[in-house]
């Protein structure tokens, strides 16, 4: 160890004058000494200071700015006033409208009572089961029954009567009735009618009448052009059977022919139609079959 070291000359002399005595204590210095030189050398070398690293170069970075408008100020909702306040009227009281005014209600004033020029002539036609006599006895009826008169107690009656040949009544029976008051008032017309006239056929005569008591219905006078024409033939169902008796076919009966001089002798006691009568017709015409049923609808 001690070999290495290159020593001055009066420091290696010394040490050989003195090796003898303080040998071990020398050597213990010496230790000593080298471990302290090491460690100053030592202390030394980590002590210098090493330059510092060079810094990466700075990359200059640009920051672009933009300068927005101002937003729009969001306007403010303006305010309503309130409606001052206003004291709640009462109702207004609405008058009602007024309805149609009732009218009065409608009437038919009796019809005259037959002359006796009219009776005269019912007393002698013959024709059609007495047909003028049927019409004059109703006219007459109708006429004791007084004004009729829109409401409940108008209405019709129908009756079958049966006249004695010295024109008495022997028979009234009711057949259909709309309005007890209208029957009421017929019968009593009827029994407190003067004597008639006696049948122009000399025999009974049975008929059925309507009586009609009502302000929109009347009986006009019948029409009697066509009375001389014979009857029309009555269709029956020629298959009919009982089913007790023989089982026969029947045929309708051939349609009466009317002998010339007869029918220029009926024809000569026709009375002429009146524009009543026309009009009579085609009113019970359109009241059974429609207007299309009438000559005016044709």
């Amino acid at each position: 160890m001690t070999q290495g070291l290159q020593m001055p000359w009066h420091f290696r002399g010394a040490v050989t004058l003195h090796t003898a005595r303080v040998a071990p204590i020398a050597g213990l210095a010496l230790s000593l000494a080298l471990h302290a030189l090491a460690f100053m050398l030592a202390t030394g070398h980590r002590a210098t200071p090493r330059p510092p690293a060079p810094r990466p170069a700075q990359v200059q970075q640009m920051i672009e700015l933009k300068l927005l408008p101002p937003a729009p100020a969001k306007a403010s909702p303006a305010r309503v006033p309130a409606p001052p306040a206003v004291a709640p009227t009462p109702p207004e009281t609405v008058a009602p409208t007024p309805g149609p005014r009732p009218h009065p209600p409608a009437t038919m004033a009796a019809p005259p009572a037959p002359t006796a020029e009219e009776w005269a002539f019912a007393a002698r036609y013959t024709l059609r089961n007495s047909k003028g006599y049927r019409y004059t006895w109703g006219q007459q009826v109708r006429s004791m029954m007084g004004t009729a008169v829109e409401g409940p107690d108008q209405g019709m009656v129908r009756f079958r009567v049966e006249i004695a040949p010295d024109g008495s009544l022997t028979r009234l029976d009711t057949l259909w009735s709309t309005s007890p008051v209208a029957e009421r008032l017929a019968r009593q017309a009827i029994h407190g009618m003067p004597s008639w006239p006696p049948t122009p056929t000399g025999r009974p005569l049975v008929f059925e009448k309507t009586i009609s008591f009502s302000p929109f219905a009347s009986d006009g006078p019948p029409l009697y052009r066509n009375d001389c024409q014979p009857e029309p033939t009555a269709h029956r169902n020629r298959f009919a059977w009982d089913g007790a008796s023989e089982q026969r076919i029947t045929e309708d009966p051939p349609a009466e022919v009317m002998d010339p001089q007869a029918l220029e002798d009926c024809l000569k006691q026709l009375p002429k139609d009146s524009i009543e009568a026309e009009s009579a017709r085609d009113q019970r015409v359109m009241d059974r079959w429609g207007w299309s049923a009438s000559k005016a609808g044709r």
